[in-house]
This record gives C-alpha cells, sequence and structure tokens, in this order.
C-alpha cells in the first residue's frame, strides 16, 4: 500500500536510483543544463506575460507541412465565421456588454452610455465590410477553390501542383485578412470602451474584468494564449529549482517537439526549428536521468521515495 501512495512520487522525481557512473563533472553538466533550458523557458515565459498581448497567431497561421491545417486551424477565427457574420458579432458584442454591465454594475447612465458604444461599433464594423467587400467577395470565393483544391488527390500527390496550391492559399486569405483585422481592432476597442465606463471606485470593488472571446474551436489561441505564458514560466521554475524534473522535462519535450513539427520539414536560418528539436532532445536527457536530483528539490523527495521503500524495489 506504502509503495502505491509512493509510486506518484516516484515517477515524479525519477525511478530509480541515481546513476552511480558519473562523475562530479557529469553530474556539474547536467545541472549546468538543467539551469539553462529552466531559465530560457522561465524568461521567455516572463516576456510572453509582461508583454500583455503575445500570442500564438503569426507562428501557427505560418505553419507548413503535412500538420500545417491542424496548426491553422489553432488560430481564433481562422476563416472569419465569427468576424464575418454580422448576426454573431453583434450578438457577441450584446452579450459582452452584458457580462461587464453586471461585472461592474452598472447604473442607467453608465449602461446608455455602453449603448452608444455598442451602435457605435456596429457602425464601425458596417464601414469595414462595406470598404472591404470586393476582398471579401473574392475570399469567400476563394475558399470554395481552396476546398475543392485540398480533395483533389492530384494536387496532393504532386510537389509542384501542392506548391500551387499553397501560393492560392496564401493569396486567398490574404484577401479576407484586412476587413479580419480591422474587425478585430473594432471588436477590441469596443471592449476597451465599455471597461473604461467603470469608475474607479467599481474597478477597485469588482477588480478589473478579464474579456476573454468566443472560441472558434475547442482549443484555439483564445485559450493558448492565456495558457502558454504560465506554462513557461511553471516548467522553467520546476527545473531550476529541481522540482518534479522528469515531469517538467518531459512537458517541456513535448511542447518544444510540437513546435518542431508545425514547421515540417525544418529549413536552416534564423526561423529553422531545429533549435526547439535539439532543446527538446536535452528535456528528455533531464528527464531519464531525473537530473533535479542532482542540486536540486528532487534530492529531498528522492530520499523520502528510498526510506519508505526497500532498496530493491528503489532499484528496480
Amino acid at each position: 500500500m506504502r509503495k502505491l501512495v509512493l509510486l506518484p512520487l516516484r515517477l515524479a522525481v525519477g525511478w530509480g536510483l541515481s546513476p552511480r557512473l558519473l562523475g562530479l563533472i557529469g553530474v556539474t553538466m547536467l545541472v549546468l543544463l538543467r539551469l539553462s533550458v529552466g531559465w530560457h523557458f522561465y524568461t521567455e515565459g516572463m516576456e510572453k506575460y509582461s508583454s500583455g498581448n503575445w500570442t500564438a497567431k503569426p507562428f501557427f497561421a505560418n505553419a507548413k507541412g503535412p500538420f500545417a491545417e491542424h496548426y491553422r486551424g489553432l488560430v481564433w477565427d481562422n476563416d472569419g465565421k465569427i468576424r464575418l457574420d454580422r448576426d454573431r458579432v453583434e450578438k457577441e458584442w450584446k452579450w459582452q456588454w452584458a457580462l461587464i454591465s453586471d461585472h461592474y454594475k452598472f447604473d442607467g447612465k453608465q449602461n446608455r452610455l455602453a449603448q452608444d458604444a455598442f451602435e457605435s461599433a456596429l457602425q464601425q464594423y458596417d464601414w469595414a465590410i462595406e470598404e472591404h467587400a470586393n476582398d471579401l467577395e473574392e475570399y469567400e470565393l476563394g475558399k470554395e477553390r481552396q476546398v475543392k483544391m485540398d480533395r483533389d488527390p492530384v494536387r496532393s500527390g504532386v510537389s509542384s501542383l501542392g506548391g500551387q496550391r499553397e501560393t492560392i492559399r496564401k493569396e486567398w486569405t490574404s484577401k479576407g485578412a484586412g476587413a479580419m483585422d480591422e474587425i478585430e481592432k473594432i471588436w477590441t476597442n469596443y471592449t476597451s470602451s465599455l471597461m473604461g465606463i467603470a469608475t474607479a471606485e467599481q474597478i477597485q470593488t469588482h477588480r478589473v474584468y478579464k474579456p476573454t472571446l468566443p472560441r472558434s474551436a475547442r482549443i484555439d489561441t483564445s485559450v493558448i494564449d492565456a495558457m502558454v505564458p504560465y506554462f513557461d514560466i511553471a516548467v522553467g521554475l520546476c527545473l531550476l529549482f529541481g522540482l518534479f524534473t522528469p515531469v517538467a522535462a518531459l512537458a517541456a519535450a513535448g511542447f518544444l517537439a510540437s513546435v518542431f513539427l508545425s514547421q515540417y520539414p525544418p529549413t536552416a536560418g534564423p526561423g529553422s526549428t531545429y533549435y526547439q528539436l535539439i532543446e527538446a532532445m536535452a528535456c528528455l536527457v533531464l528527464a531519464g536521468t531525473g537530473a533535479g536530483r542532482f542540486a536540486g528539490l528532487d534530492y529531498f523527495l528522492h530520499l523520502v521515495v528510498r526510506k519508505f521503500c526497500s532498496p530493491q524495489t528503489a532499484e528496480a
């Protein structure tokens, strides 16, 4: 029973005993590797968190290779089904107004100001649609063409035709990008206007409201953008302190592997994902060696495991 209870802890800090054949130099290199990777994740996470507007959208939108469609599908409203649907936008903006009003307990005067902001945003939306009408018409036609090309096995099997399909896709998306980007800015400004109606006393009493976007998929950048900074910081701290190192290192390796696959096959140059692949392999080394047991908190947790498990079990 005791072994069963300690099983998660054993998995979290390293299964077996610490490697006995590593000398001082080997141990030092493992610690330096763990600290380097941990510091990289921590600083990346803090930079994303501090910026306040970091997004994975450009990265996913420019994905290539056999998994490109999956990654592009992670971009919030990548095909404009939400932003280009006026009824849907109007419904979402009314709902957002209701949520912010309820959060800050708006009075009658404040709700009238919110009404003005809502009507102004809808006018701007209509203007943006009208301004980009020709491009949006081509965009809708391009979507139909892209669907037909994706279903064509001949184009999928011939590399030159596959390149032509990618060129057409980029031209198609560029036609709708102007309108969708403008609508997104209007959406952001509308939300800011609603939140700006709240008085300092209301903000202090009810705290700052954190707006969210309606999901366009089960998981998209509206969720990912909020999670990744905290993920990076948590992994970085675990590696820096040597806490639950195998778990943190495996999570980091999986994350980096997904980055590598988003640009597969990778190319040389500053934007190459070979760097992520190399760091993912380093994380697997940290996980496999239980590197947190060297100058890390996992050392003390591992003592607990060894104390309550027989030597034979610890070496299994």
